[in-house]
């Protein structure tokens, strides 16, 4: 991992954990509420599982971002 060094007040800075972290409020948080602290961390791996290797994504070109990520290697 690396640490971003923008500019302080950047709001480029956290743009995509900010969206990602928008996402997951507002499709599973929101919609939802656990029993357990067991049960929402079920349900929110499967939604990363769901996010990560299903989902398509606009800025990735349509694919999921580990179909991207793989598209990128290749």
């Amino acid at each position: 991992m690396i640490q971003s060094m923008g500019r302080v007040g950047s709001c480029f800075d956290n743009a995509a954990s900010e969206s990602w972290n928008s996402t997951l409020e507002f499709e599973l948080l929101s919609r939802r509420h656990f029993a357990t602290k067991a049960q929402a961390r079920r349900e929110i791996a499967t939604f990363i599982d769901r996010y990560n290797l299903t989902r398509r994504h606009s800025s990735a070109e349509m694919h999921s971002p580990v179909d991207y990520e793989a598209i990128l290697v290749a």
